[in-house]
């Protein structure tokens, strides 16, 4: 008896991680695997789901799911929202994964994100971060390892309360978080704001786990206490998602535990 093994699942959510455009032929999948075998060590293996329409792309342990031929609706649909005029997309998304494999398969689908830009000479859309990708702008992120500041951004807008700046960061989602938020009284330094929240995001990324409200995390290695204070629902291009607000101070305290 012929045992059958089962495939991976995309995400629950539906929602890519990347949309890919381009003006040119599709893109090639054997070129697709000579490329990513080339950068990232192969093999790279693609299988498709006809019951799904799409192609699962595996790299070790790691997949992603990806579809090539989209219908015409959906292509109108991502240049009116886009605002591009390519004529085709592919679209990236990760297959569902343990927190602990979370990094590894946001990398593997932004790498072949990056192949597919730079083979069909388009533009990729970091579709949790808003960020557009052209070939240039991948060359200067080798995605050689995991950084995560290539998938995770801090972004400084105006507050409702003029006497505020708000901070907020785009990107945890992609990893099965909350995005992070706070308020600072205008005239502080923005830079090292955004810096401070970077960072912050970096440890709970590193934690695997969105912190409770009321509660407060040491980051001994940020030298800095976290607070929790609050939680929202907040809009997004097309969905929804969940904001936690926090604020700091240096020292350590943690009660976390409690």
């Amino acid at each position: 008896m012929k045992i059958r093994h089962k495939l991976p699942k995309p995400p629950r959510s539906g929602r890519p991680l990347y949309v890919v455009g381009y003006s040119s032929a599709p893109p090639a999948l054997p070129d697709l695997k000579v490329w990513f075998d080339g950068h990232y060590g192969g093999p790279l293996t693609l299988r498709e789901d006809s019951r799904a329409s799409v192609i699962l792309v595996t790299h070790g342990p790691w997949s992603a799911v990806l579809r090539t031929h989209a219908s015409l609706p959906d292509i109108e649909e991502w240049k009116e929202r886009l605002g591009w005029r390519h004529d085709g997309i592919a679209v990236l998304a990760p297959t569902t994964a343990p927190p602990r494999e979370a990094f590894d398969v946001v990398l593997h689908t932004a790498r072949l994100a990056r192949g597919l830009t730079l083979l069909t000479q388009g533009t990729a859309y970091d579709v949790a971060t808003q960020e557009y990708l052209n070939p240039s702008d991948w060359q200067d992120r080798q995605l050689d390892h995991f950084i995560p500041g290539d998938h995770i951004l801090v972004e400084h807008a105006p507050s409702p309360d003029p006497k505020l700046d708000w901070f907020h960061t785009r990107g945890l989602e992609k990893f099965g978080l909350d995005e992070l938020e706070t308020f600072r009284p205008v005239g502080l330094p923005i830079q090292a704001a955004r810096e401070c929240l970077a960072d912050i995001a970096s440890e709970i990324l590193n934690r695997g786990q969105s912190p409770k409200v009321g509660t407060t995390l040491a980051m001994p290695g940020l030298g800095l206490s976290v607070r929790v204070i609050g939680h929202r629902t907040g809009t997004h291009p097309q969905h929804l998602h969940i904001l936690r607000e926090v604020t700091w101070h240096e020292g350590i305290q943690d009660d976390s535990i409690s």
